[in-house]
C-alpha cells in the first residue's frame, strides 16, 4: 500500500527557511524541521531500501539520521561567498557500497518548493574520473546510446550540468558522441511538482524513475570498474 511522506507543511517550512535563513529562526523552528522535513524524508529513505536493492544489490538507501543518505540541511560556508547557514531544500543520495573507495554514480532525490526532482549520475567528477568516463565513452558508444538515446529516456529525462565549449583534448572532434564527451557532469533526471511530492504516488514513481535511469548508472559504474 503506497503512502504519502511529505505534506504542504514540508514546503511551508522550506519557503519560510528561504526567507529567514539564519540560525536563530532555524533553532526556534527546529521541531517543524524535524516533523515536516527530516522525519518524512528518513521514512522515505527507509522504504526505498528494499526496492532499490532489486534495481542493484550494490546500492544503499541508508536511513540513519547522520552519515547516511540524507544530506545535512546545514551548508558548509567556510569557502563559500554565500554565507547563509542553511539549504532551503532537502536532498538524499542513494549510493554505491564502494563510494568511499571509488568515485561512483548515485541516485538522487531533491525536495524544494518549485524545484523537486529525481535522477542520478556523477556530478562534478574529479579529473581522473572524468578522463576515465570520457575514454570509456569513446570506446563504447553503442551501450551509451542504448542507455541514453532510447525513447523512454528521451521522454523522461534531461541531462544536467556543464559542458566544455570545445572538444576535450585528445578526443576526435568528429566522434559520434562528441556532445557527450564534452560533458563535465554525467547526470540526468526528471522534475515533479510540489503537489505530487505530497501524494502517495511519489515512492512508486521514484522507483520507476530509477529503473529507467539504471542503464545509464550501470554504464557509469562500468566506466569506473564498479559492479552494478
Amino acid at each position: 500500500m503506497s503512502k504519502s511522506y511529505f505534506s504542504p507543511a514540508t514546503f511551508k517550512f522550506l519557503r519560510a527557511l528561504a526567507r529567514n535563513n539564519n540560525r536563530e529562526w532555524f533553532l526556534a523552528h527546529k521541531d517543524d524541521y524535524e516533523r515536516h522535513v527530516r522525519e518524512p524524508f528518513l521514512d522515505f529513505i527507509g522504504d526505498m531500501q528494499a526496492p532499490l536493492s532489486k534495481i542493484s544489490s550494490h546500492y544503499r538507501a541508508d536511513a540513519r539520521k547522520n552519515g547516511g543518505s540524507l544530506f545535512r540541511i546545514h551548508r558548509d560556508t567556510r569557502f563559500a561567498h554565500d554565507k547563509q547557514p542553511y539549504k532551503p531544500w532537502q536532498g538524499s543520495r542513494f549510493f554505491h557500497e564502494r563510494r568511499h573507495e571509488i568515485p561512483a554514480p548515485s541516485f538522487y532525490m531533491h525536495i524544494q518548493p518549485g524545484d523537486c526532482f529525481a535522477g542520478g549520475g556523477i556530478w562534478h567528477p574529479e579529473s581522473d574520473s572524468l578522463k576515465r568516463i570520457r575514454a570509456f565513452l569513446a570506446d563504447n558508444p553503442e551501450a551509451w546510446k542504448r542507455a541514453t538515446r532510447g525513447k523512454v529516456f528521451r521522454e523522461h529525462f534531461n541531462f544536467w550540468g556543464d559542458s566544455l565549449s570545445r572538444p576535450p583534448r585528445g578526443f576526435d572532434p568528429e566522434h559520434e558522441l562528441i556532445d557527450d564527451l564534452k560533458r563535465k557532469d554525467f547526470a540526468a533526471g526528471e522534475n515533479f511538482d510540489d503537489a505530487f511530492a505530497c501524494s502517495s504516488e511519489l515512492l512508486p514513481w521514484v522507483i520507476e524513475t530509477y529503473k529507467r535511469l539504471a542503464p545509464m548508472i550501470d554504464y557509469l559504474c562500468a566506466a569506473q570498474e564498479l559492479d552494478f
